[in-house]
C-alpha cells in the first residue's frame, strides 16, 4: 500500500508510451479536476537520449571533469555505458499529467564530489543529475555553486600592527564615513529633524504629479516618506552638513523646491510590480533568471531590493495567505493501484513453456538484443517492426526503467569504442565509405565522374564456421535469395557459441580460401591488358569506301526493303550471298563508342588491340554471345582460306568497270 502512495515531491515513472521508456519526473501538485480525475503538475528530467549529439558531447565532457576532480575508481567499459542511463538532466519546465500514468517511484539526487558513481549501479531506480537542461535554448549549465577556495578568492590578511607603530594608511580611501556618533547634536534634536523630513518628503509627493496620481490619499503619502529611504535622506544630509541644523534645513529644501527620495517602491511601476509577482511564482527566489526572462531593463540590485521590500507590503501578506488556502485545499497524497494491464510488446502468451522464443511473424532462434541469452519467460518486440528484434523480460525492465540497454547495440546508436579493430565483416557501408580512399578529396579528383565508391567485405573465421553449424538457423542460399531481409547476426553469435563445442568432436571441415591481394591483381591486369588513356585522332574512315558520295534511296528514305534483299537473305548485286565478313550496300555506318575512365565500372579499363576487333569480325553472332558468357573458356576462331590465284570480280553498285584483285 505504502508503495502505491504517492506524495508531493516524489520522484515518479511516467509512461507516455508503451514501446518507449519510462518519464521521470517530480510532482509538484496534485489536483483534482472537475470529473474526479486527478492530474499532477510535475517537473521535468530529461535523458541522454532526449538531448542532441552536440550536448551529450558537453555531458561527457563535464563527467570526465568530474572523474577527475573527485578521483574516481576506473570503470569498464560496461559500466560508463550503464552510467549514462543513470545520469538525469534537471529543467524548470513543467507540465500536467494523469496521475493514473504513474508506474513507480525512483529517488533522483544531486551529485556530489563524496559520490562513487559506481554506488549508482549497486541500487535500483537511482539516478543523479548535476547539469540543468533548458528546452528552449537548448543549451546545459551547472546546477550548483562550488566552494570557492585558494588564494585567488580569499581576502588577504595584512600583518598586525606594533602598539607603537602608527597606521600609514589612508583612510579616506579605504572607507567612506557616513555617521559620526560623537556629533554635538542630541537624541532629541536630531529626531526632530527627522520629522521636518518626513514632513518636506510628504509635501514633495503632493507636489508631484505621478506620485499624486499613484499615491492619491494623504495617507499613502506619508507612509511613502516615512520609510527607509527618506530617513538615510536626513541622516546624509546632517553628515554633510556638519551637524549644523540651519545649514541642513535649507537643504532639505533648495531654491527649487523640496527634495523627493524615492525608493524601488515607487519607482516600480504597477506593471512591473505584476512582471515580478509572476516570475516569483515560476523561478521563485533565481533573481538572476527573473531579470533575464521577466526584467531585462532592471538591474540586480533593483530587483533584490524591491523584492525585500515586496515582502513588507500587504500584498505579500495577502499572497501568502492564498497559497495557504490553495494548499489545504488540494491534495497531499494519491493512491495509485498497480497496474496490470498486458503490454501489447509482448509477442508471447504467458502460457507458454519456459524458452519458447517463437512467435507469429518471428523467426526461431531469436535471442535478446542486450543480453543475448535464448531462454525467458517472456519476450517484448524492441526496435523497427522489421528487424524482428527482442527482449527478455529482465532486459526489457531495464530498458523501460532507464532507457537503453546493458550492453551497447547498433541500433541504439552506441558507438564502438574500438571501431577502426573491428573486423570489416561487422562494420557498416558509412564506416567503409569512410575508410577509402575515394572519399577523400585526393582521390575524388581522380575519379571524377564515378558516382559510386568501391569497397570489400571480408568474413572472418568465426562467420564461416557459423555458416555450416548453424544451417537451419542461418540458412545462407535462402538469405543470398533476399538480400533486403536482415539476419540476427546475435543470435546466430549466440548459437554457434553452444553449438561449437559439440560440433567440434565431430569435426567442421573449414577450407580457407587462398586469395590474391587486390594490389596482385591489378597489377596481373595491367601487364595483360595495358591501358590506352588517349588514342590517337584521326579522320574517321567509312567501312564501305563506296557509301561516302552514295545518294539516298527513296526506299532507304522510306523505310522499305531494297530489291537486293530477297526471302530475307543478304545478296550483292551480282546476285551471290555475301560472306560472313562482307557487309551490304544498305546497312548504315555505326561509329563506335570509346569507353571513358570515369565511366567504367572498377578503375581498370581495358581497350581492345586491332587486332583483336580484326578477328571479331570472323566470329558469328551466336559465338559472340557464347563467348561472352562463358569468359573462362578460349575462343577458337576458324581463319578464312587465302583468295583463289583466280580472279574473283566484285562490281561494286556505285561503279560500272569490275574491279579485279589479283594475288
Amino acid at each position: 500500500m505504502a508503495a502505491n502512495m504517492y506524495r508531493v515531491g516524489d520522484y515518479v515513472y511516467f509512461e507516455n508510451s508503451s514501446s518507449n521508456p519510462y518519464l521521470i519526473r517530480r510532482i509538484e501538485e496534485l489536483n483534482k479536476t472537475a470529473n474526479g480525475n486527478v492530474e499532477a503538475k510535475v517537473v521535468c528530467l530529461f535523458r541522454r537520449r532526449d538531448i542532441s549529439a552536440s550536448l551529450n558531447t558537453l555531458a561527457d565532457s563535464n563527467a570526465r571533469d568530474f572523474e577527475e576532480e573527485s578521483k574516481q575508481p576506473s570503470t569498464s567499459e560496461q559500466q560508463k555505458h550503464q552510467l549514462k542511463h543513470r545520469e538525469l538532466f534537471l529543467s524548470r519546465q513543467f507540465e500536467s499529467l494523469p496521475a493514473t500514468h504513474i508506474r513507480g517511484k525512483c529517488n533522483v539526487t544531486l551529485l556530489n564530489e563524496t559520490d562513487v558513481l559506481t554506488g549508482y549501479l549497486e541500487r535500483e531506480d537511482c539516478f543523479f543529475y548535476s547539469l540543468v537542461f533548458d528546452p528552449v535554448q537548448k543549451t546545459l549549465l551547472a546546477d550548483q555553486g562550488e566552494i570557492r577556495v585558494g588564494s585567488k578568492y580569499q581576502a588577504e590578511i595584512p600583518d598586525k600592527l606594533a602598539e607603537v607603530e602608527a597606521d600609514s594608511r589612508v583612510q579616506e580611501k579605504l572607507e567612506t564615513k557616513v555617521w559620526d556618533p560623537n556629533n554635538q547634536l542630541k537624541d532629541p534634536q536630531i529626531d526632530q529633524f527627522l520629522v521636518v523630513a518626513r514632513a518636506v518628503g510628504t509635501f514633495a509627493r503632493a507636489l508631484d504629479c505621478s506620485s499624486s496620481i499613484r499615491q492619491p490619499s494623504l495617507h499613502m503619502s506619508a507612509a511613502a516618506a516615512s520609510r527607509d529611504i527618506t530617513l538615510f535622506h536626513a541622516m546624509d544630509t546632517l553628515q554633510k552638513n556638519g551637524y549644523d541644523l540651519a545649514k541642513a534645513m535649507s537643504t532639505l529644501v533648495p531654491q527649487g523646491g523640496p527634495v523627493l527620495c524615492r525608493d524601488e517602491m515607487e519607482e516600480w511601476s504597477a506593471s512591473e510590480a505584476m512582471l515580478f509577482e509572476e516570475a516569483l511564482e515560476k523561478y521563485g527566489k533565481d533573481f538572476n533568471d527573473i531579470r533575464q526572462d521577466f526584467l531585462p531593463w532592471k538591474s540586480l540590485a533593483s530587483v533584490v531590493q524591491f523584492y525585500y521590500m515586496w515582502k513588507t507590503t500587504d500584498r505579500y501578506i495577502q499572497q501568502k495567505r492564498l497559497k495557504a488556502a490553495e494548499a489545504d485545499s488540494k491534495l497531499k497524497q494519491v493512491y495509485i493501484p498497480t497496474y496490470t494491464k498486458p503490454n501489447p510488446n509482448q509477442i508471447t502468451a504467458p502460457g507458454n513453456k519456459p524458452g519458447m522464443n517463437g512467435a507469429t511473424g518471428y523467426q526461431k532462434g531469436l535471442s535478446c538484443e542486450s543480453c543475448h541469452t535464448a531462454q525467458s519467460q517472456q519476450w517484448y518486440a524492441w526496435g523497427p517492426p522489421n528487424m524482428q528484434c527482442r527482449l527478455c523480460s529482465s532486459c526489457w525492465i531495464y530498458w523501460k526503467k532507464y532507457g537503453g540497454l546493458k550492453t551497447p547495440t547498433q541500433l541504439e546508436g552506441a558507438t564502438r569504442a574500438s571501431s577502426e579493430a573491428a573486423p570489416r565483416g561487422h562494420m557498416t557501408r558509412q564506416e567503409v565509405q569512410g575508410m577509402s580512399p575515394f572519399t577523400s578529396s585526393a582521390g575524388r579528383a581522380k575519379l571524377l565522374a564515378k558516382n559510386r565508391q568501391t569497397f570489400i567485405l571480408q568474413t572472418t573465421k568465426l562467420t564461416r564456421i557459423a555458416r555450416r553449424v548453424c544451417q537451419d538457423i542461418l540458412q545462407s542460399r535462402r538469405a543470398a535469395r533476399r538480400p533486403y531481409a536482415s539476419i540476427n547476426a546475435n543470435a546466430v553469435k549466440a548459437e554457434c557459441m553452444i553449438r561449437l563445442p559439440k560440433a567440434a568432436k565431430s569435426g567442421v571441415k573449414n577450407r580457407p580460401i587462398p586469395r590474391p591481394s587486390l594490389i596482385n591483381i591489378v597489377k596481373d591486369l595491367a601487364i595483360q591488358a595495358p591501358l590506352k588513356l588517349k588514342a590517337p585522332r584521326g579522320a574517321p574512315t567509312p567501312i564501305n569506301r563506296n557509301q561516302v558520295n552514295q545518294p539516298r534511296s527513296a526506299s532507304a528514305l522510306l523505310g522499305k526493303r531494297p530489291f537486293d534483299n530477297a526471302g530475307g537473305h543478304l545478296l550483292s548485286t551480282n546476285g551471290r550471298p555475301f560472306a560472313m565478313g562482307m557487309r551490304a550496300a544498305n546497312q548504315s555506318v555505326i561509329k563506335r563508342q570509346k569507353v571513358s575512365q570515369g565511366d567504367a565500372p572498377n578503375p581498370v579499363v581495358f581497350v581492345a588491340t586491332k587486332d583483336t576487333r580484326a578477328l571479331r569480325k570472323h566470329l558469328t553472332q551466336a559465338e559472340m554471345r557464347r563467348a561472352a558468357r562463358k569468359p573462362h573458356l578460349p575462343v577458337k576462331i576458324k581463319l578464312p582460306l587465302p583468295p583463289r590465284p583466280l580472279p574473283v570480280p566484285i562490281i561494286p553498285s556505285s561503279i560500272s568497270e569490275p574491279i579485279v584483285l589479283e594475288d
